[in-house]
């Protein structure tokens, strides 16, 4: 079952693992440091103006609203939505409030460095609890899920640069490291495979909604 979970998910997992796969390398060649600086100063007009809204799709209230469409849709699914919601949320809490509390966010990082760092006028940006992103794990989380509930299993590539996307906001905002969104999307990702492999019977049930 769970190879066939993934030859099917293909789409979403493949362009996945080269994602880890180059980000992990890089964070093998440079610093965290280095890697947040190569960001910031690559900076726009336009990238400010519209990274703040993109970083919304990694929001707490997003998530709720995808899985409150969901339920409306069937319920079902809007249950995996809202399980997979709590798995990604709390696991990532445990890691940010218990195991890693109080890690320095950029911000707080690069407090008395030289380095004149660029960050958008009138953005709240935040000091500590950095790894992971709570932002990219409910991107991966969301985006993830809805990839695996795609009849057209295509767009898990659609879905996988949406997540993509407000990862990368959250380091073009200054709010986190390149860590702690790889950190963040594992998590969300993995949160919502577990998810559907313990409930996809069950939701599946009497339905025919992801060809399996």
């Amino acid at each position: 079952m769970l190879v066939h979970f993934f030859r099917v998910n293909r789409f979403f997992f493949i362009p996945y693992l080269l994602v880890l796969v180059v980000l992990g390398v890089l964070q093998w060649m440079y610093t965290q440091e280095q890697l947040m600086q190569w960001v910031n100063v690559r900076n726009s007009l336009l990238a400010d103006q519209l990274f703040p809204y993109i970083t919304y799709m990694g929001d707490g209230a997003f998530f709720v609203l995808v899985c409150l469409i969901l339920l409306i849709y069937n319920w079902r699914i809007g249950l995996m939505c809202v399980a997979s919601f709590a798995l990604s949320s709390l696991t990532s809490e445990f890691l940010k409030k218990i195991v890693f509390t109080g890690s320095p966010r950029p911000l707080k990082f690069f407090e008395h460095s030289t380095f004149q760092y660029h960050i958008i006028k009138g953005l709240d940006i935040y000091s500590y609890n950095s790894f992971p992103s709570g932002h990219t794990t409910t991107a991966f989380a969301v985006f993830s899920l809805l990839a695996f509930l795609d009849k057209k299993k295509w767009r898990g590539v659609i879905f996988l640069l949406l997540g993509v996307l407000a990862g990368y906001s959250r380091v073009y905002l200054f709010q986190h490291f390149v860590e702690d969104t790889y950190a963040g999307s594992l998590v969300g990702t993995i949160s919502s495979v577990i998810i559907y492999l313990l409930m996809y019977r069950w939701v599946m049930k009497n339905e025919n909604i992801a060809g399996n």
